[in-house]
């Protein structure tokens, strides 16, 4: 048996906030929604390919020190498609971890930027190639898993 993802689904806050900034940052649209009271839901895709459902489900904010989720990755193809990003992030004003464009880990050729959804969902948005020759922001263990 061979296995890939099929789609994500999160729950959230505030359902129209977050296809907003989803849309905004990566794109997504929404290709199927329910507006019914107490079971809002959203279908975000991408190329007519179910990408993110996100359930208006939640109250507070994430909670990273508990078990599960620990954050999303989604590859770009190039360091320019890394810097849009970030500049939308930024615009946004969303959490944004590192500051800035890093590395995976010292010397790796792949990095990108690490940044929260309007519920403190963990994100990153990473290419191949976007590390150049900056440092990691922590010596001695992955990038993506100290944030």
């Amino acid at each position: 048996m061979a296995f890939q993802t099929g789609h994500i689904g999160l729950n959230v806050t505030d359902l129209d906030r977050s296809i907003a900034f989803y849309g905004r940052v990566f794109g997504f649209t929404p290709a199927g929604e329910s507006q019914e009271k107490g079971r809002r839901y959203a279908f975000l895709a991408q190329d007519g390919k179910l990408v993110l459902t996100l359930w208006q489900q939640s109250d507070g904010r994430f909670a990273a020190g508990l078990p599960g989720l620990h954050h999303l990755s989604f590859q770009v193809a190039d360091l320019d498609a890394v810097r849009r990003a970030e500049t939308v992030i930024r615009e946004l004003g969303a959490t944004l971890h590192h500051d800035g464009v890093v590395p995976h880990g010292e010397g790796a050729a792949s990095g990108g930027v690490f940044f929260e959804d309007p519920d403190g969902i963990r994100l990153e948005i990473f290419a191949p190639d976007a590390a150049g020759d900056r440092p990691a922001p922590t010596t001695g263990a992955p990038t993506c898993g100290f944030f």
